[in-house]
């Protein structure tokens, strides 16, 4: 069953900052973009790779007003500790959300019960608290952040053009098609 259009659901948990400690709430969520970036587990292997290069890119998705939140079944406890001995996750200044109760890995589907930890997964969510887009990787394999950043700025084109459509590999300026039966096999 997809999940394109699925509310997420209310949650609070706790979350590692700038070197604090804090609540994050479904309704922190809402008026602005987000991305919900699932991984497996602290002090592992690809996870960094993948963070430090969120991290590298974290300017860039504030300027177009997207949240990322980073989340694991870990404590903010094991977030901090991970924080303060890692080079690459010492950079991080996003929320990493702690999700010890699977609550978040639940309601996005990537939980893998077996093992307590989520699964790859990376989530767009628009300003409604709907999920516009998502995929789900082995956990052999990571992400890019510079796709994700294409894809929310996809995402938040359609979402304020509502009648025009963004083709492959489309990027801000780049031209984008309006549905239309002249269009129908002409592509």
């Amino acid at each position: 069953m997809s999940l394109i259009n699925k509310e997420v659901n209310d949650f609070e948990v706790q979350a590692f900052q700038n070197d604090e400690f804090k609540t994050v709430k479904k309704e922190d969520i809402l008026g602005k973009w987000s991305v919900f970036f699932f991984y497996p587990a602290d002090f592992t292997f690809v996870c960094p790779t993948e963070l430090e290069d969120l991290s590298n890119k974290y300017e860039e998705f504030k300027k177009v007003d997207c949240e990322i939140y980073s989340v694991s079944t870990d404590t903010h406890f094991v977030h901090k500790a991970w924080h303060d001995s890692s080079k690459r996750i010492s950079k991080i200044e996003y929320p990493m959300l702690a999700d010890p109760t699977h609550a978040l890995s639940k309601d996005f589907e990537v939980l893998i019960e077996e093992d307590g930890l989520a699964e790859r997964g990376t989530f767009v969510v628009n300003p409604e608290g709907k999920i516009v887009a998502y995929e789900v990787n082995a956990g052999n394999v990571g992400r890019n952040a510079d796709e994700l950043l294409r894809k929310v700025q996809a995402c938040q084109f359609v979402y304020t053009h509502g009648d025009e459509v963004c083709p492959a590999k489309w990027e801000p300026g780049k031209e984008t098609l309006k549905p239309s039966l002249d269009l129908v096999g002409q592509l």
